[in-house]
């Protein structure tokens, strides 16, 4: 048997395996009928594309991303300080991959958010979980649970993602629960899902917005350990 026809064999079982990896039944009853015809691969790579594309917008939604600009509408010159190398870097994704986190400093319109934005995008291209929640939002929501079942339940929808994206860190007065919440969600990520923190004030500031500093300071030695730490300066681009 010549080797072009050892490998023409297979190609039958793989489009079925695709077939029923795809959840065709009905195209699977009639199998018979339909292989070997000519438009058969051709269909199945119709129906994959349209199952993928369907699994990243479900996943885009869940993730909580919102409206945001590609970053190659980013204008680089803008910031009087920013390192694109490294921001560049980050967009392999390699700090994922090393449950490292990321912390993106800066005055307001500088671009964070944007950055963090696109970072969980490329995230979901990539295959991995992602989310995107501002700092008040998250510690408000898991606040909020009623009972220790309903905030274990919670707590896994800032937990469980490969990366989870907080914005405006620092911008608000937290009190003793948002700081042992904070602390919480930071402890069961640490070392193994990666963190990308934007805020306009460093590490050594955020204290000032806890009123328990101490549990404040255990959730950010742990989280600075493994960080890229960016620092972007500039005038807001939104004027």
């Amino acid at each position: 048997m010549s080797s072009s026809l050892a490998a023409v064999i297979p190609e039958p079982v793989a489009e079925r395996d695709r077939a029923r990896r795809l959840g065709l039944y009905g195209l699977l009853a009639h199998w018979d009928e339909v292989r070997g015809q000519e438009w058969l691969p051709r269909l199945l790579e119709i129906e994959d594309a349209e199952r993928r594309r369907r699994s990243l917008e479900r996943r885009i939604r869940s993730a909580r991303i919102g409206a945001f600009k590609p970053m190659a509408d980013f204008d680089w010159e803008w910031p009087k300080k920013i390192h694109r190398p490294t921001i560049e870097e980050l967009f392999t994704l390699q700090f994922v991959q090393e449950g490292a986190n990321v912390v993106l400093l800066g005055p307001n319109g500088v671009g964070k958010s944007m950055i963090a934005r696109n970072l969980a995008y490329q995230a979901l291209l990539r295959g991995y979980t992602a989310r995107f929640t501002a700092a008040s939002d998250m510690l408000t929501d898991l606040a909020a649970q009623p009972t220790s079942g309903a905030l274990a339940r919670r707590l896994r929808r800032y937990c469980n993602p490969m990366l989870l994206c907080v914005d405006e860190v620092g911008y608000l007065s937290y009190d003793n629960r948002y700081a042992d919440l904070l602390f919480e969600v930071v402890t069961r990520r640490y070392e193994q899902r990666s963190i990308v923190l934007t805020s306009n004030r460093g590490p050594d500031e955020w204290l000032a917005t806890f009123a328990d500093p101490v549990r404040a300071q255990s959730a950010i030695d742990r989280f600075t350990s493994m960080a890229y730490d960016l620092q972007i300066e500039g005038e807001s681009y939104r004027g």
